[in-house]
């Protein structure tokens, strides 16, 4: 019997795929662990914890962070106590470490192996603070960081090996731990993702869209400065002065994932509709979507633009890729790991508006010239990035063919495990 434990606040989170595949085998067992609103995952037993109390008012800002991961690590701690009182023992675990949860993990289970998703590691230079100079950062904002990263730098050194996403991801660690940690992304569903030239999106106002219309796609989780929705919404506003008959497919939340709230608007979609001018007719906020209508939006696309810091790669300009969008996208470090200019999309500068519009307006006015980026992007370069090779690169990491994984990271088997992606 193979026991792994997953453990993710918002189980499954990234771990989606090698939990579904690792369950299906014959004696392995699957466990989810997540916070009390995590989904789950059908077919999958998942524990469910609470923190006890909130954060104390009064606490230091610099540490709240902190302290908000100690109430994860004691409430899963506890929760894992229980587990081992029923007789639990898992082989290994994997874990998102970023909220806290496993910071007692080792002092209830010492003997399981714990392999840490090292998603970001903050710094102050060369990534995404202070990137932004319309969005300065301040002395506190700087101390309150390098704080924060003590809850890393105690993840890093807790777990017995570590995996990240992309190359981009894993520089960002502190070098001395760099060697712990694999490059093996999480896999995206490129299956159910594909071209239709058939495709066709209805839209609540009644406006019909279809597959080869001028269409711009944008999508973000929440539409904030991080994915460069103020870049595009000054790029949007110069698009629809030069292309008459485009229409924009706006996707995401008012919430704020990374970053600030703006100071002078209830969200940074009102902040930024009160700065520039564009026709309502044409510009659609979608808000977020179910999947199916997600995937639509996708093979509508003419043009879809994807900006971001120096931070974290998002599934969704992979999911674009894999739809045959033709992406459009910011000359930043995590695109530039995946996508070179001219060959599988176009890149502009992320503070260059009139770049962005302009490529945008070339896509839609002669789509015919991009054929053979898209086809790129979706045959060479989306399916390195599809769940069954994330899978298969996950297990061979860990050796869980074996009864012990191995869960090390070399350089050599760091750049394996890379699967050649596009240098970065």
């Amino acid at each position: 019997m193979m026991r792994v434990l997953l453990i993710h606040q918002n189980f499954p989170g990234q771990f989606r795929h090698i939990a579904a595949s690792w369950a299906g085998r014959p004696g392995w067992q699957v466990l989810g662990l997540g916070r009390e609103s995590a989904p789950g995952l059908p077919g999958i037993s998942c524990i469910r914890y609470r923190l006890h109390r909130p954060p104390n008012r009064e606490q230091h800002h610099y540490l709240r962070q902190m302290e908000q991961a100690v109430l994860h690590g004691q409430a899963v701690a506890r929760a894992l106590l229980g587990l081992k009182a029923q007789g639990y023992r898992p082989d290994i675990v994997i874990a998102h470490p970023g909220w806290g949860e496993t910071l007692y993990l080792k002092d209830v289970y010492p003997d399981a192996r714990l392999i840490h998703f090292c998603e970001w590691f903050y710094r102050n230079q060369e990534a995404d603070w202070a990137f932004d100079p319309e969005f300065p950062s301040t002395f506190d904002d700087r101390a309150r960081v390098r704080t924060w990263n003590a809850l890393h730098t105690l993840n890093l050194e807790n777990c017995d090996a570590g995996v990240s996403p992309t190359r981009w991801q894993h520089s960002r660690h502190p070098a001395a731990y760099r060697d712990k940690i694999a490059v093996i992304h999480e896999g995206i569903e490129t299956e159910g993702l594909a071209p239709d030239p058939e495709a066709r999106l209805t839209l609540k106002d009644g406006t019909s869209l279809r597959a080869g219309d001028p269409v711009i796609t944008y999508v973000a989780r929440n539409l904030e400065p991080y994915r460069g929705f103020h870049v595009f919404m000054r790029a949007l506003e110069l698009i629809q002065r030069r292309h008459k008959r485009c229409h924009a497919l706006i996707v995401g939340g008012d919430e704020v994932s990374y970053g600030k709230r703006p100071k002078d608007a209830p969200n940074w979609r009102e902040k930024m509709l009160r700065e520039v001018s564009l026709d309502p007719a044409r510009t659609h906020f979608l808000g977020k979507l179910p999947y199916d209508v997600y995937r639509k939006v996708l093979q509508v696309s003419a043009a879809h633009v994807y900006l971001t810091y120096p931070f974290v790669l998002s599934w969704s300009m992979l999911e674009a890729m894999a739809s045959g969008c033709l992406l459009i996208a910011s000359r930043t470090e995590p695109v530039q790991e995946v996508v070179r200019h001219g060959e599988n999309g176009v890149l502009a500068d992320f503070f260059d508006r009139e770049a962005i519009a302009a490529r945008t307006v070339e896509a839609l006015e002669a789509p015919a010239d991009f054929a053979g980026l898209r086809e790129r992007a979706r045959i060479e370069t989306s399916r390195r990035y599809c769940r069954v090779e994330a899978v298969a690169r996950f297990g061979a990491f860990l050796d869980v063919e074996g009864n012990a994984p191995v869960a090390r990271a070399d350089s050599a088997e760091v750049a394996a495990a890379a699967g050649g992606a596009f240098p970065g």
